[in-house]
């Protein structure tokens, strides 16, 4: 997955426990037909291509790196996302895992948007809450306004988005996950870096099937219009394979 949550959803972010414990170095390769981050394509329902390289400790100190292509409008300044990220992870005696880091998005220097979030999760029994919340970013707040008309307000968690996940193993199916997602984004930084049309906030959600390397998932969002070159308000259909090294 990538770095936390579900980057193929946003595919690496929270490792879990057990990842932390099994491995001191992991790479990953994935390849899909399209990238979905918060129910959003970065790549205009075109192809991705992902990697990255974790390294965790066994006292749950992890940190890692992770990169994909990515394109919001034909010939715009985004062409990678390159993501860094360090944390913290571990598993009580009651069951109860825990996950709490830093994550950098960084992008083409042309671009100046690159951000920054921390993230915090908590896990149980195959649940699990998640929040991230925007540190700053390279963006400037005067490149547009808020729907109140003032500049946009990109400060310390004048944005986040907040998710509530469930995976479980499909009954009678031996080796077939399901997972099931739901996640609310909200700030100024969300229609600047996503939209531009005064949309601070949607509702974003997902179901997958997996199997192996093979992942099947349906995203959608509860966006009412969308530009016609990433059409987010539609029902997207993301078919992927990955392998871990």
């Amino acid at each position: 997955m990538h770095h936390l949550t579900s980057k193929i959803g946003a595919g690496l972010i929270l490792m879990s426990s057990a990842m932390v414990a099994q491995a001191e170095l992991a790479g990953n390769i994935s390849i899909s037909n399209n990238y979905i981050w918060r129910g959003l394509t970065q790549t205009t329902d075109q192809p991705a291509i992902s990697g990255g390289l974790d390294y965790s400790h066994d006292s749950g100190l992890y940190i890692g790196t992770w990169v994909s292509n990515v394109e919001y409008a034909a010939d715009d300044a985004f062409s990678y996302e390159h993501d860094m990220y360090a944390g913290f992870a571990g598993e009580t005696t009651g069951g109860l895992s825990y996950d709490i880091g830093y994550l950098y998005y960084n992008y083409n220097e042309e671009a100046n948007f690159d951000f920054s979030e921390i993230y915090a999760s908590l896990g149980y029994a195959g649940f699990s809450l998640t929040a991230f919340v925007l540190v700053d970013t390279e963006a400037e707040e005067s490149a547009g306004q808020n729907v109140i008309g003032e500049d946009y307000d990109f400060g310390f968690g004048e944005a986040y988005y907040i998710s509530a996940d469930y995976g479980f193993a499909m009954p009678n199916v031996e080796g077939v996950d399901v997972g099931l997602h739901v996640g609310y984004h909200d700030g100024d930084f969300v229609d600047a870096f996503n939209f531009a049309d005064g949309t601070t906030e949607y509702v974003d959600w997902n179901v997958s099937v997996s199997k192996g390397g093979f992942s099947f998932m349906v995203s959608g969002t509860d966006l009412n219009e969308s530009p016609v070159t990433v059409n987010n308000d539609d029902t997207k259909y993301v078919v992927s394979y990955g392998i871990d090294f």
